[in-house]
């Protein structure tokens, strides 16, 4: 029964989860923000709305 000798397939097993779960980590890193952004002053150009009802 070949499916029992690990030797053929376990290998191929092994590198293709390494492969998988090692690159989609990588490119999910990128798209984290490592620094804090500096937060920049906004000026507001509209005033608020002033509702006739209470």
């Amino acid at each position: 029964m070949p499916q029992l000798i690990p030797d053929p397939w376990f290998l191929i097993l092994l590198f293709s989860w390494l492969i998988i779960i090692s690159f989609p980590t990588q490119k999910i890193l990128k798209h984290f923000i490592l620094s804090d952004p500096t937060p920049k002053t906004t000026k507001y150009t509209h005033k608020n709305w002033t509702w006739p009802w209470p």
